[in-house]
């Protein structure tokens, strides 16, 4: 197994909060790194995100096992003067440190690349921020809703013609984050491997959700002509909009051009082809509203059932519209090893979820539950070479929290 271990012998350090560099960390474990969760006494406000609507209420902290399972836990006040001598030997130890605190308290606790890179030039520093490095925004506070959504652009987008931005789903933009850090990681370890030299990468969650929206901003770079918001009745295109089966369920359907004649014969209107309202592109384009009117009304005499069969058969692009308790029961999730037995976590907290590569021929790392607070704080520091004298003198002096916390 341990050939199979990608990462195996990788040691990582996630001083990183939250979800975009925990989740970053939680990839590399699934190939095989040891990673140290690193947290103040008081830990990770993540640990309640279960607790802070709108995320869904639960009384297993499911947010904190997602993104922090198979790490071990250490409790560390980074503010203690004597925290130094512990964090150089995590360091010194360490081949990845992620990092995502404000570069002003960085810069208090000692914490900047070039603090840190003076104990170990093979590093791999990992800065995760909210905006980027520089400019006038650069020390501004940012989760995904505010940086990645709102900031980049794509929250603007994702409406409809007339409705007020929505509220996005939570972690959805950090978790797209933690692939683009988790590859800048990897990105950084292949140059080590032919160079021998560590390297400070960054991302922020604005880059990523720039880039998560590049085919909207690319086309106001070069001054393209934008259809303006979304508006189902009135579509821009009637061939990729959101209809409605018989049966109350919603979908969207993608009909490439090379499909329109197959899409015609299955719904039984071939009449539409040679419809003088549709056949002429310049018409098509005024009487788009009609077209999409008369789609509607044909997909609202089915189920979804039928058109599963229908858009299946003639390998026509469409996706049914599905709320969570659908998707925890999709077949294709366990089929490709997305959803993954957890262990450890409680009788509820039995699966989670599968970072989203594969490499064939490699098993992941299965799923153990996420740390307790400190749960592995005099481990990891006996392990560092602190003997048990050091480590009375690091909980006396407040660097170590006296008394383990539970998770």
């Amino acid at each position: 197994m341990a050939d199979d271990n990608i990462f195996s012998g990788l040691k990582v350090v996630d001083l990183a909060s939250f979800i975009a560099g925990p989740n970053a960390a939680v990839m590399l474990s699934d190939f095989g790194a040891e990673v140290i969760k690193v947290e103040p006494p008081s830990g990770d406000p993540w640990r309640h995100g279960h607790q802070i609507p709108p995320q869904p209420f639960s009384t297993d902290p499911y947010p904190w096992h997602m993104s922090n399972r198979n790490k071990r836990g250490m409790a560390l006040d980074l503010k203690s003067p004597g925290a130094q001598q512990v964090l150089e030997k995590l360091v010194r130890w360490a081949d990845v440190f992620i990092v995502n605190t404000p570069h002003p308290a960085r810069k208090k606790l000692k914490i900047e690349y070039d603090d840190v890179a003076q104990w170990n030039p093979r590093l791999i520093y990992a800065d995760l921020t909210g905006f980027g490095e520089k400019g006038p925004d650069a020390d501004l506070p940012g989760f995904d809703i505010t940086s990645y959504w709102a900031r980049s652009g794509m929250l603007s987008m994702t409406r409809d013609k007339g409705q007020p931005p929505t509220w996005p789903v939570a972690g959805s933009g950090d978790a797209a984050t933690a692939v683009g850090l988790y590859s800048a990681i990897v990105t950084a370890l292949y140059r080590r491997e032919r160079t021998g030299k560590g390297s400070y990468v960054t991302t922020s969650l604005l880059a990523e959700g720039v880039w998560a929206a590049s085919v909207s901003i690319q086309g106001a770079l070069c001054g393209a002509h934008f259809y303006g918001l979304h508006d189902r009745e009135h579509p821009a295109n009637a061939a990729l909009n959101v209809y409605r089966s018989a049966d109350g369920v919603w979908f969207v359907l993608i009909i490439m051009p090379d499909k329109v004649v197959a899409i015609a014969k299955a719904v039984g209107r071939t009449d539409l082809l040679t419809d003088p309202r549709f056949s002429d592109p310049a018409k098509l384009k005024t009487n788009m509203s009609e077209l999409a009117a008369i789609l509607e009304s044909i997909f609202a005499s089915q189920p979804m059932a039928h058109w599963y069969e229908v858009f299946s058969k003639i390998h026509v692009t469409f996706g049914a519209v599905r709320d969570p308790l659908d998707v925890i029961n999709d077949p294709q999730l366990r089929a490709n090893d997305i959803i993954v037995p957890l262990e450890g976590a409680g009788e509820k907290l039995t699966s989670t979820i599968s970072s989203p590569i594969q490499v064939h021929g490699v098993a992941k790392q299965p799923a153990r539950r996420a740390p307790g607070i400190g749960e592995h704080t005099q481990e990891i520091l006996n392990q560092l070479g602190f003997s048990a004298s050091d480590v009375d003198r690091l909980r006396a002096a407040g660097v170590i929290p006296n008394v383990r916390t539970a998770a």
